[in-house]
């Protein structure tokens, strides 16, 4: 059942720089670049994300070849960023066709690729999950069902 009210868009994670994050979200995991937007001074995301004004920031949408402009990274330039605090506080989880080679490019990249863990759904199904550290510490979760239901 679905809500026709409510649509999920994106999910958005903040960068710091922009060409570096791409080899890992375009050329490891298979993104594509949906479109990019330079810096806008009077962009939401400023307050939202509490960019300080001397900040300059950078936006780019990326798509997968089923669903277009679900994944966003915002750029912040000239400005420290924190330490992502932990436990971390959000993650995408993505299906993936060849885990193996997501994880020898986030590790070729110098990312650091979590211990693979046993994944069993609810109904029963197995796989496989991994978790990867990004260059800023965002956290992608890959997985990929291997097995029925037994």
């Amino acid at each position: 059942m679905s809500d026709p009210g409510l649509r999920f868009q994106r999910a958005n994670f903040v960068v710091r720089d922009m060409d570096r994050a791409l080899t890992f979200y375009r050329d490891v995991l298979g993104f594509t670049v949906a479109f990019t937007l330079g810096h806008n001074p009077e962009s939401y995301s400023i307050p939202v994300f509490a960019i300080p004004d001397a900040a300059t920031i950078g936006f780019c949408v990326l798509s997968t070849a089923s669903q277009e402009r679900v994944m966003a990274l915002t750029e912040i330039k000239d400005a420290p960023l924190d330490p992502v605090p932990h436990p971390r506080r959000s993650a995408i989880v993505l299906e993936v066709a060849d885990p193996d080679a997501v994880m020898a490019g986030a590790r070729r990249l110098g990312l650091q690729v979590y211990e693979e863990g046993e994944l069993v759904t609810k109904d029963g199904r197995r796989g496989r999950e991994i978790g990867i550290a990004d260059f800023d510490d965002n956290l992608i979760v890959i997985y990929k069902i291997t097995g029925e239901a037994s």
